[in-house]
Formats: structure tokens, C-alpha cells, sequence
């Protein structure tokens, strides 16, 4: 009995296949570089009982087996209508490399009598799977769906593949379908609006440095391309732009109150009014406190309670990419791409994942275990921490269940380490950087709150009540391992009572400004982008880089922070869309929002692709004939903005 096994990468199939083989396995070429062929025998399957054990062939491929284009010789750039595209036919495409990745899959397939495909558990995964799929079946008609399954896995820890070979499933065709609806009306949306976008601002934009798009034209001119995730994200920098540009800072006023305790010590007591923007009312309330209270206050009320600062919920990528620019200063693409290796390396989980729930059957202790344990690459920084979590000696043992969020996307937890890494392993910088995030956070996930104790004084002055808050921090708990969360002392406050009359030592009106808002950093346009269904918690990092990398966008560094400003053609574009009256439907999150729960129906089995695709498509039809007829309206737009701006 033969089996064929196919992963979405070759370090993925080289560490699935030692784990089957249990170290016992011979490679082959496959006629692309980098991919190999991995023999070995296992006799875990269970669609092939009876048989005794198999010969198993592991393969791979990498990534995206196909893509989808429009015929070159008819529908190029130049040779066609722009708008005929919306109803051109679509056909598959693989490069050399592809195609040698296909040819291995089919010479492999001849003999197999069953396919088990190792990719990715998401959406993307089961298109890809669903490639291979159609690949081996080509060269084997005896390879159907009833021959073919899935290992559902979302790390290569010995036992967690063991047990994904022996349970399989199908492949999900409804998720096979979501996915070829978005990249049928990417396809169509993003070459329809690219074109036209370039035929337009072309001659006007010359040397703005905007980067060539090479796989649709054979020539380096300038390339102003349209993405339907793209341009929301671009609209999400621009706004904020124009709010600090368009920024008009307002004076206003407060009253602020100083009372000494025994020790001498200074507290501030701020207005619970706030600030006031209007000066004659500050300054009246000020005089008249003045006439009826002098420099006594009295206090009202004492509010003591014992508080906590929540430990973090379950790592999800969105919120792995948004932490690693924050406290890292990592971008986000840098962070996933390092999760990536990180994963195919064997040290963490999955790293794409919207869940933020462990499942109560998975056992925690025993990976906070390996994160105490003394490994070949010595002891960690947090390793002792780890073992005080799991503690056998009564009462030291810290471990708390995690909290659980309110995302669970049935396929992968939320990332955790699988082993420990030691600070002499043989890890990039970069890499290094997020496995200790990681790790920190999984620690803290399954530790106690911080636990402290805050007090609240409230006085009375003239009328008007004033307030002081101190915290005291009793057990620091987490935070002990999660540097990057912050909870301190604060300074004492004064030992009052209520109905305790006390002398102000200085009474203050003061005044300030309003600020504008800071530039957009990475880790603020991720969560905008996750709040508003722009992207997937995997592509998300991508559609930053293209935004920069298309010249709409760039990175200026100030201080330790990047911020990211938009371009003179950014700017345009998306002022441009709205001078047509489009910019709901792309500088704003609505249209892709819209299309990203029609892919989540059509995953549920409430909608097809063909009422999807026809019906956002000729969303885009009308919209391309409307910017069509405003060709001069985007060029005067450009225009003006690069007038306006430095």
C-alpha cells in the first residue's frame, strides 16, 4: 500500500516525515530545488488497516501550487478594453518552478493509492490542498475524493502529529470556494483599476518613484496599482493625516488643588470638571471657591479597594504582529515572517490564529514544563518563573487557567511555545526576539492577576469636588514575566477621613492646549485593520508592506517610534476617489468588510461563489465606469495635493 503525503512547505514534510518514519527515512530529488522527496514506512493510518505498513512518500510543495490570470496574447496590457476584463475568462497558471513542483506531485501520484495532504489548516491551506489535489489525481484516476484526506494539525510536536495522522478528515470544499472568490475578484478589481489608474496618472505622476509592477508588464514604467485590501489601508493612514494636518489646537482651563500630608509630601488633587474651554467660567468658579472655602477643602469620601491588572488573554496573530511593533519595534511583516520559521522549526504553534481560547483538554502544564526544563541550549531567563508556576511544593504552585477570550476559529489555538529555547540556540536575532515574546506571554496567559490595593480621595473646595488616586502594588504576579506591561507604586497619599477638614497649600488655575493626534504607528494601523475586517490575520502584514513598497506610504523614524505618513500620491489617490464620490467603497473599510463576510457565508454553506463573484464584480463595474468618466477629476486632484503638501 502506497501513500502519498504533501505539505505546504518543504521544512514542514522533511519534520512531519522524521516523526512518521521515527527517524528512519531515506530523500530524494524531485526535480525542484527546494523540495524533497521523503520515503519511510508507517503503519498508523487508519483509512489503510489491514494493509500492514505503508510505503509513504513525503513531498511538498511551496506555497500557492497555481495562480489565476487573464490570457496574455488577448487580454494583456494594451490589447484589450480595460473593461472587457470584467467578464474575461480566467485561466490557471504555474511558473517553471510551479510546474516542476506539479510535474514531482504527478511522477509521485502514479503508484499512490491514497493522498493525505499536510498543509496549513485555514482557508488558504485547503485551496492549496485542494491544488494538490487536482495535480496527483491528473496522472491517477484512481486517487478521488474518497482516496483523499487532510491531517489537521497546528504544530509538529511528536505525539500532536502522530495523532493528526491517525485522525483524518476532508478537505473543506466551502473554504476551497471562499478562497477562489477572493482571488477572482481581486484578480478582476486590482488589473481593471490598476490599468486604468496608470493610464491616467501616469504622464502626471513621472518620477514619483512609484515601484514597477513586472508581472504585467515587461517594461519598467510607472505602475499605480489598485488592491481591495490595498487601498482601505492606505485610507486608514491618510485619514489620520489629515486630522493632524487640519488640527486647530483649543486653550483650555483648569483648577488644580495641592495638600501637604504629615510627612511633608505633596499631593495633587485635579477637578473632577476636568478642563473647561471657556477661561470666564474656570476663573468664576475658581473666585468663588476662594470666597466660601479659602484654603480649607473637606473631604467627602475615601474609596478603598483591592484592584488587578488582568494578565493578557491567549496570543492571536493580529495581536502577536500589534505586540511585536509596540514593544519590540518589529514591523509586522518582520514578526510573522520570524513566527513562521519559528513554527517550521518546531518551536511554537501555528502561528496564524483568530483564537484566543486554550481548549480545556489541552494540557498546559506539561508545555510550561518545557519552559522550566534545563535544555540542550541552557537554562532560559524565564525558566525559573516556568517552574514556580507548576510548583509541587503545597501552596507555591502559581499556575492559573488562562482566561479565555471570545474568538475561536476551530482550527488552530492560540500560539504557544512547544519547546524550549535556550539563549545559546542557533536563532537569528529577530527570531530570537519574538520566541521570547512568545514564550513571556504564554507564561503570563497562565498566571495569576496582578494583585494591588487603590485608594481614591474626593474633597469638597468651595462646592466643587477634586480627587487623588494612589495604587499600591501587593503582588506583582504576571508581571513578572511580562516586562512589557506596566503596574507601579504610586506616591502615598495623604492619611485623611472622611469628614476630615484639611488646609490647601496652593490652589492653581491652570491652563493648556489641545493636541493634535500622533502619526499612525504600525501597531495602530493593525488593530485598525483587524477592527474593520481589512485583510486576515496572515495578510494583514502584507498589505502594510504594499502600501510602502508602492511609494503611498513610507516609514519616518522619531525617537524610538516609526511612524508611517502618506506620500504626495497617496494622498491623491485617496482624495481623488472621493472627489468621484467613491470613497466609501475604497479609502474606507465598507466594501472589503462587505466581501469578507460573503466569503464567511459561503464558508457556512449560506452563499455560492458564482452569487458572490457576480455580485461584487458588478459592485466594481459600476464603480470602474463611474472613475472611468473622472479621469480629469483625479488629475486635478493630484494636483492640489501636491501643491499643498512639502
Amino acid at each position: 500500500m502506497k501513500v502519498l503525503c504533501v505539505a505546504e512547505k518543504n521544512s514542514i514534510a522533511k519534520a512531519v516525515a522524521q516523526t512518521l518514519g521515527g527517524g528512519s527515512l531515506s530523500s530524494r530529488d524531485s526535480g525542484y530545488m527546494y523540495v524533497k522527496n521523503y520515503d519511510f514506512s508507517f503503519d498508523g493510518f487508519p483509512f489503510a488497516q489491514g494493509s500492514g505498513s505503508c510505503h509513504v512518500t513525503m513531498t511538498s510543495v511551496a506555497g500557492h501550487l497555481t495562480g489565476i490570470d487573464f490570457q496574455n496574447e488577448r487580454y494583456g496590457w494594451g490589447k484589450c478594453r480595460i473593461e472587457e476584463l470584467f467578464d474575461a475568462p480566467i485561466n490557471e497558471v504555474l511558473d517553471k518552478n510551479q510546474r516542476k513542483i506539479a510535474d514531482n506531485i504527478k511522477r509521485e501520484a502514479r503508484g499512490a493509492d491514497f493522498l493525505m495532504i499536510w498543509t496549513d489548516c485555514d482557508r488558504e491551506g485547503e485551496y492549496i490542498g485542494w491544488e494538490i489535489s487536482r495535480e496527483a489525481s491528473r496522472n491517477n484516476p484512481r486517487l478521488t475524493s474518497e482516496q483523499m484526506y487532510r491531517a489537521v494539525f497546528s504544530h509538529l510536536e511528536r505525539r500532536h502529529i502522530l495523532d493528526a495522522a491517525k485522525r483524518p478528515q476532508r478537505l473543506d470544499m466551502r473554504s476551497v470556494s471562499a478562497v477562489g472568490t477572493r482571488m477572482e475578484i481581486d484578480l478582476r478589481a486590482g488589473v481593471t483599476f490598476t490599468r486604468l489608474l496608470t493610464e491616467t496618472m501616469r504622464n502626471k505622476v513621472g518620477g514619483a518613484g512609484v515601484a514597477s509592477n513586472g508581472n504585467r508588464k515587461k517594461d519598467t514604467s510607472t505602475v499605480i496599482s489598485y488592491g481591495t485590501c490595498q487601498f482601505p489601508t492606505l485610507g486608514f493612514v491618510v485619514d489620520r493625516f489629515e486630522r493632524i494636518r487640519n488640527f486647530i489646537s483649543e486653550e483650555f482651563w483648569y483648577i488644580q488643588l495641592d495638600i501637604k500630608s504629615s510627612e511633608n509630601e505633596t499631593t495633587a488633587f485635579l477637578w473632577d470638571r476636568g478642563h473647561l474651554f471657556d477661561r470666564l467660567a474656570v476663573l468664576t468658579f475658581y473666585e468663588t471657591c476662594i470666597e466660601l472655602a479659602g484654603n480649607v477643602a473637606k473631604i467627602v469620601d475615601v474609596r478603598s479597594r483591592p484592584t488587578s491588572k488582568y494578565r493578557p488573554l491567549p496570543l492571536t496573530t493580529v495581536e502577536l504582529q500589534k505586540n511585536c511593533a509596540r514593544f519590540l519595534k518589529l514591523n509586522a511583516k518582520q514578526s510573522l515572517d520570524a513566527a513562521e520559521k519559528l513554527y517550521q522549526k518546531g518551536f511554537i504553534s501555528y502561528p496564524r490564529t483568530e483564537t484566543d481560547i486554550f481548549p480545556k483538554t489541552m494540557n498546559l502544564k506539561a508545555l510550561i514544563e518545557k519552559q522550566a526544563q534545563l535544555g540542550q541550549d541552557g537554562r532560559t531567563a524565564w525558566a525559573a518563573y516556568a517552574e514556580q508556576l507548576i510548583s509541587s511544593t503545597p501552596g507555591n504552585n502559581k499556575f492559573k487557567t488562562p482566561r479565555s477570550g471570545t474568538h475561536d476559529d476551530k482550527a488552530h489555538p492560540p500560539i504557544h511555545p512547544i519547546v524550549s529555547v535556550g539563549p545559546q540556540a542557533n536563532l537569528p536575532k529577530v527570531e530570537r526576539q519574538v520566541y521570547e515574546y512568545v514564550a513571556r506571554h504564554f507564561l503570563a496567559c497562565c498566571s495569576e492577576d496582578a494583585k494591588g490595593h487603590s485608594t481614591t480621595l474626593i474633597l469638597d473646595w468651595g462646592g466643587e469636588k477634586f480627587s487623588a488616586s494612589g495604587l499600591v502594588v501587593l503582588e506583582r504576579n504576571f508581571l513578572e514575566v511580562y516586562p512589557w506591561a506596566k503596574w507601579e507604586n504610586t506616591k502615598r497619599l495623604p492619611e485623611l477621613e472622611v469628614g476630615q477638614v484639611c488646609e490647601v497649600s496652593k490652589t492653581k488655575m491652570r491652563s493648556g492646549s489641545t493636541s493634535p493626534p500622533k502619526p499612525m504607528t504600525e501597531s495602530e494601523l493593525i488593530m485598525l485593520m483587524d477592527a474593520n475586517g481589512i485583510g486576515t490575520d496572515a495578510t494583514i502584514a502584507e498589505h502594510i508592506e504594499k502600501i510602502q513598497t508602492r511609494n503611498y506610504v513610507r516609514g519616518e523614524k522619531a525617537g524610538k517610534e516609526t511612524y508611517l505618513q502618506p506620500t504626495i500620491l497617496g494622498v491623491a489617490l485617496v482624495h481623488g476617489f472621493e472627489a468621484i464620490g467613491l470613497e466609501d467603497s475604497f479609502a474606507k473599510p465598507f466594501q472589503r468588510r462587505e466581501m469578507e463576510m460573503e466569503l464567511k457565508q459561503i464558508c457556512e454553506g449560506l452563499r455560492t461563489k458564482a452569487d458572490v463573484v457576480d455580485d461584487i464584480v458588478s459592485k466594481y463595474r459600476r464603480y470602474w465606469a463611474k472613475t472611468n468618466g473622472s479621469k480629469n477629476t483625479l488629475l486635478q486632484v493630484y494636483d492640489r495635493v501636491k501643491a499643498s503638501m512639502p
